[in-house]
């Protein structure tokens, strides 16, 4: 009997020592907050014929049913679902609240009308600009706080039109540099080589939005809705699909990254969730319509008016694809809208922005 209690009692402090908790109610719920930019009273920048605000909130919208359909461990919050103003402090509120795992803000840039608009998208992360062109986005998207009231108090003094409240930047550490600039590099990768963008790079510079959530953050910058030609591709449904789709292709492969070193797992669920991640497929679906060995330039004649065109290289051989969707039905309705100019358009498969069979 002596000998059983001895057991018991080294049982019960092996038990103590080294308390068995269960895996799964270890891992915190993966939260990603997309903000809109701009909104209600603000309009952002404005185009000949579009608003900053409305291209954003679709592109925002679109990118957060991605992850929801696609990503049911994933918890998408949004600073705004609607045509409503949010301080810049309010959206940092929400994300932190949150406790957010990532950040995603969508913008869209610009340039006064009496400066020539340059094309392309470019994705910043937090910090000092160091350029004079990063120092102008940065003042375009931290303006905003000038339609807020006490805003001076609020943000502690600074003046998103004097230089020198942005020296602040110069002495801020970043705990989340190295996880910002991998989801922008990624970002920016998709949006020029899946949505065929003209790529102006990653950049750092001042956001206030982004200097105020306490996680991994970015915040990518479209196109240049002064630009004709970037203006016509963000308001269009196929862009923003495209451009949609391109930005969950990034959030995809970070999280991918972030549940590989995050996770705990025994060595067959671990064998089992990495199956499940290498079959997942993130199927892009275009309408091809042309092929010819000679590039065309964006509005050609050849296109018979279908605008935004996309192209890839089969070796020497360019070939032109119209709009994108992720859902097969939507795809049918553009191809049926194209058939009647190109009577041999068909669809044409894509994943991570490679033509697949």
């Amino acid at each position: 009997m002596s000998r059983y209690f001895e057991v018991l009692f080294l049982l019960i402090f092996a038990g103590l020592l080294f308390p068995v908790f269960p895996v799964a109610s270890q891992q915190k719920e993966f939260t990603v907050v997309i903000d809109a930019g701009h909104g209600g009273k603000d309009p952002g920048a404005l185009g000949s014929s579009s608003r900053e605000k409305d291209i954003t909130l679709s592109v925002a919208k679109k990118l957060g049913a991605l992850i929801e359909k696609k990503h049911p461990d994933v918890k998408v919050v949004y600073t705004r679902k609607d045509d409503s103003f949010v301080a810049l402090d309010r959206r940092a509120d929400i994300a932190n609240s949150a406790k957010a795992d990532l950040f995603i803000s969508i913008h869209c840039n610009a340039l006064s009308k009496r400066q020539q608009s340059p094309q392309g998208v470019e994705t910043f992360i937090l910090g000092l600009h160091r350029s004079k062109d990063n120092l102008e986005v940065a003042k375009k998207e931290n303006s905003v706080i000038l339609l807020e009231e006490d805003y001076s108090q609020k943000y502690e003094g600074f003046n998103p039109q004097e230089p020198e409240s942005y020296i602040i930047f110069e002495f801020m550490s970043d705990q989340y540099l190295k996880q910002s600039l991998r989801l922008a590099s990624l970002v920016q990768h998709q949006l020029v080589h899946n949505s065929n963008r003209i790529n102006r790079d990653v950049r750092q510079a001042g956001f206030l939005v982004l200097r105020e959530v306490a996680m991994p953050s970015i915040l990518v910058e479209l196109g240049y809705i002064s630009n004709p030609n970037d203006e016509k591709y963000l308001k269009s449904t196929a862009g923003q699909n495209s451009m949609a789709n391109s930005i969950y292709m990034a959030f995809k492969e970070y999280k991918r990254d972030y549940d590989k070193k995050n996770r705990i797992f025994s060595n067959e669920t671990t064998n089992q969730h990495q199956k499940t991640i290498s079959s997942e497929t993130a199927i892009e679906y275009r309408v091809q319509f042309l092929t010819s060995p000679k590039k065309y330039e964006a509005g050609s004649p050849a296109f018979k008016g279908l605008s935004p065109v996309s192209f890839y290289k089969d070796g020497t051989v360019y070939k032109y694809t119209y709009g994108s969707a992720t859902d097969l039905s939507e795809i049918i309705k553009i191809l049926n809208e194209v058939q009647p100019k190109f009577k041999d358009a068909f669809i044409v498969k894509f994943q991570n922005g490679i033509r697949i069979q």
